[in-house]
This record gives structure tokens, C-alpha cells and sequence, in this order.
């Protein structure tokens, strides 16, 4: 049996409101952050937190948008997350921010912490990687491997992986090779799984747009969640 917690927290003197998935001891346990896609934390993206757990952890849908705040069109979208992935300074900054609100929570054992990011999200955390964050390991689906454009902190310390389609038109080749140059020059411990024909958005369902490029992949999803399982039980054992 687990437990859904709501978890009001504070960002930029705003209130933000994500949710814990633990299983109600009351005990520190490890915890994976959960990082959403440009649409904000919605109740899929909840799911994602109540699958962590079942794998063992305490999971946490993380909120950068503000509570309650999502996106419902594209346009809504990239009103929402334009400004942070503009402004990697400021993203940063809430991060780490957001980290430590769930590092202070009582179900959390601060010392075996993890991240997870879709999307958007999977930005997110490999920006927490480069910023020094206090967790063991971060992984990114589908996600934007764009430099920061800010110093990292060296070497980096979580180990690393990233699952890509290698059909994902929002991160090419050449970002991707960009990405695992940097990584390797700032010393992270870091891997790739590259799935072949696999577009944006594969761990979504319901993604659909393939004259896009996005859409979901059943088969790629359940081969990268295998792999998240693997890796989180490496880095937080």
C-alpha cells in the first residue's frame, strides 16, 4: 500500500504543490524527483510518481509551474516553459530550490536522492547534474540536451542517463554527440540509451503526432523504464 501526499512548497515566493508517493511509515526512504514535460504536473505525470514507488522508492511529481498551473494547448505550453528554458540561470535556481523543499521532507532520506525528467523535464535534470545538485543519479526521457550555457559544477557528481529517440527531431544527432562531449569534459559518470526509430515523447501515452515527430512507443517505454529500474537501483542501493 502507499500513500499520495500533497506537498505545498515555495519557488520565487509562489506557491507550488507536488506530490509525494511513499508508503506511509513515516520512515526516510530513498526518494526520486520527478521532473514534467512542458504541460506542467498534470495526473499523468502524477502516475509516473506512483510507478516509482512501486519500484521500491518514494516517488515525487515535481511542480515548476506553479500550483494548479498546466498547460491545455501548445500555445498555453510554451507560454509556461519558454521562459525558464530561456533563462537557465533562473531554472537552475529553482531546481535546486525544488530539490532541497524535498530533501527537508520527513519520508525523504536526503543522503539517497534521485531525479527523473520527461520532456522538458529531462532538461531539468540534466541541468541539476551541471549544477551540483545532492543526488545520486539523474536520468532524461526524451529529453533537450541544449547546453546551459552556464558554468558546471565540476566534476559532476550524480551519475548519468539519457534515453533518446534516436527519431526525436527536437534533439538531434549532432546535440546529442555535443552532449556526451560535455558530459565526458566535465567528468560525469554517464550512459545513453539511443532507441532506433523511437520519436519525442515515446514514454507519453497518448502522444500521437508522428508528421511531428512525436508519439509514444510501448515497446521503447517498457525497454527505458526496465532501464531506469536498473539504474536506480545502482546509484540509491
Amino acid at each position: 500500500m502507499t500513500t499520495a501526499t500533497p506537498v505545498d512548497y515555495v519557488l520565487e515566493g509562489k506557491p507550488h504543490q507536488g506530490l509525494l508517493v511513499h508508503d506511509g511509515s513515516g520512515q526516510p526512504k530513498p526518494t526520486v524527483l520527478a521532473f514534467h514535460a512542458w504541460d506542467g504536473r498534470t495526473g499523468a505525470h502524477d502516475d509516473f510518481a506512483h510507478r516509482l514507488a512501486a519500484l521500491g522508492w518514494n516517488g515525487f511529481a515535481a511542480d515548476l509551474y506553479g500550483k494548479g498551473v498546466v498547460g491545455n494547448t501548445t500555445e498555453e505550453c510554451q507560454a509556461l516553459m519558454n521562459p525558464l528554458v530561456g533563462d537557465r540561470a533562473r531554472l537552475r535556481a529553482m531546481l535546486l530550490a525544488a530539490a532541497d523543499a524535498v530533501a527537508a521532507l520527513p519520508q525523504v532520506d536526503a543522503s539517497r536522492m534521485a531525479a527523473i525528467g520527461f520532456c522538458f523535464g529531462g532538461l531539468c535534470v540534466l541541468d541539476l547534474a551541471r549544477a551540483g545538485a545532492p543526488l545520486k543519479g539523474v536520468a532524461s526521457f526524451h529529453g533537450l540536451f541544449n547546453p546551459a550555457g552556464l558554468p558546471s559544477v565540476t566534476p559532476i557528481k550524480p551519475k548519468v542517463i539519457a534515453f533518446h529517440g534516436w527519431a526525436d527531431p527536437m534533439a538531434t544527432p549532432d546535440s546529442v554527440v555535443a552532449w556526451g562531449e560535455e558530459f565526458t569534459r566535465d567528468g560525469a559518470d554517464w550512459q545513453l540509451h539511443g532507441f532506433g526509430g523511437a520519436m519525442h515523447a515515446f514514454m507519453n501515452v497518448g502522444a500521437d503526432m508522428p508528421s511531428m515527430g512525436i508519439k509514444y512507443d510501448e515497446k521503447v517505454a517498457a525497454r527505458a523504464w526496465a532501464g531506469l529500474a536498473d539504474f536506480l537501483n545502482e546509484v540509491l542501493a
